[in-house]
């Protein structure tokens, strides 16, 4: 199972995004993912939909938009319209979780679903033949820079066993707290997309983090 690194440019520097989102093109990223904060669903504010429109022709990799948002519904026409290749909701934050599946799909774009810590995966179960991708936050959401939830493990276990038993072929990612050290648990317990922030953006080159972070996240066989 080839392991994808979504660098969350969350943890870029702002002032220069378009550099920062080609530098991790140029380094070996798989997608981009864009945290979306409302100020009321999480406690923090990040960007709205015509910074992802600003950014879509300056990278081939796909867009993870990732609604940490109320309301999810209102925004997704105009997130899709921005260049969202993937739009990921809460199931928290839906009220008619199978509508906005349906919803998203109609615009055309591929469907996420992520969870946060304490919400149990069988909110979900029910839809996991209809999504693209399941994401369990392995912080909770709303700040970079957090240390990955060891507790979520099992939840990444049951999650992988959940997808596999019904024979289906989504990603299940994993975002928050993703290092050198912690990739190798989350891949182990069977992730197979990494969403990295600061591990990608905290220091200067962007292509050897990318590098570091995929040989840890190989290693996953021979980790305890």
């Amino acid at each position: 199972m080839r392991v994808k690194i979504a660098p969350s440019v969350l943890s870029a520097d702002f002032s220069k995004l378009e550099d920062e989102i080609k530098a991790v093109e140029e380094g070996g990223a798989d997608l981009i993912h864009w945290d979306v904060m409302d100020g009321h669903f999480v406690p923090n504010i990040t960007f709205g939909p015509l910074v992802v429109e600003a950014l879509r022709d300056k990278s081939r990799l796909p867009f993870n938009v990732h609604l940490m948002i109320e309301n999810p519904e209102k925004y997704l026409k105009r997130f899709v319209e921005a260049g969202g290749d993937i739009v990921t909701v809460h199931v928290e934050a839906c009220k008619h979780l199978e509508h906005t599946i349906s919803t998203i799909r109609k615009l055309g774009a591929e469907v996420g679903i992520a969870l946060n810590p304490e919400t149990p995966l069988r909110t979900v179960e029910p839809m996991l033949d209809k999504i693209d991708m399941l994401l369990i936050m392995t912080v909770h959401p709303g700040f970079g820079g957090q240390t990955f939830l060891k507790s979520m493990v099992p939840k990444i276990k049951r999650a992988r066993r959940k997808i596999d038993d019904k024979g289906g072929s989504i990603d299940l990612a994993v975002d928050g707290g993703i290092s050198e050290e912690t990739a190798p648990l989350a891949v182990r317990a069977g992730a197979n997309v990494l969403v990295a922030g600061n591990a990608i953006y905290g220091g200067k080159n962007r292509k050897l983090a990318i590098e570091k972070l995929r040989r840890s996240a190989s290693t996953w066989s021979n980790s305890g």
